[in-house]
């Protein structure tokens, strides 16, 4: 088999285990104690979120651009047959969801170019609706040009359609 085609594999493996998960909350107790006895004046935080990588192909963490916010990403895994395995990250995207309003939006996604239009990003948002039914779905409008053609396709029929729209008062948009 060629390494395309160990690549292709993996690739339609991925897609159909988006719903395959593993979490880590990211929350610092202590710190947010803290930030609410201060009234958010400390301890603030210097650089960036440690963000790990998990075991599963797919991980939700901290999202390492926006405070509060979570990231879903998709690291691909294979044996190409031509020595050790791959193992590369693919797909990543941020999302903040409010339980009050029922409302969640997804900002920068990012597939790298090798695995563009294979549907990872859309597998990867529908796990999202999927874990938050009755939610609708947007975006803070952020986006590079060209991208409108992505929002469409994968905005059809989805509540909200990922049009843009500001987040709510319950949450902030961390970035």
């Amino acid at each position: 088999m060629s390494s395309g085609a160990y690549r292709d594999a993996a690739i339609r493996d991925l897609i159909a285990a988006a719903d395959q998960v593993a979490w880590v909350s990211g929350r610092e107790p202590w710190r947010e104690f803290l930030l609410g006895l201060t009234r958010g004046r400390w301890p603030r935080r210097h650089g960036w979120p440690v963000v790990p990588r998990l075991s599963m192909p797919w991980q939700d963490t901290v999202s390492a651009e926006r405070p509060g916010w979570r990231m879903r990403a998709a690291n691909l895994r294979y044996d190409d047959g031509d020595g050790p395995d791959r193992d590369e990250f693919a797909f990543a995207v941020d999302y903040q969801l409010c339980h009050r309003c029922e409302i969640g939006w997804v900002e920068q996604p990012y597939t790298l170019p090798a695995y563009q239009r294979r549907g990872l990003a859309a597998a990867g948002l529908a796990a999202l609706r999927a874990e938050n039914p009755g939610f609708t779905w947007h975006t803070l409008g952020c986006h590079i040009d060209g991208s409108s053609a992505f929002w469409d396709s994968v905005g059809i029929g989805v509540a909200g359609g990922y049009r843009r729209s500001s987040v709510c008062e319950h949450v902030t948009a961390g970035g």
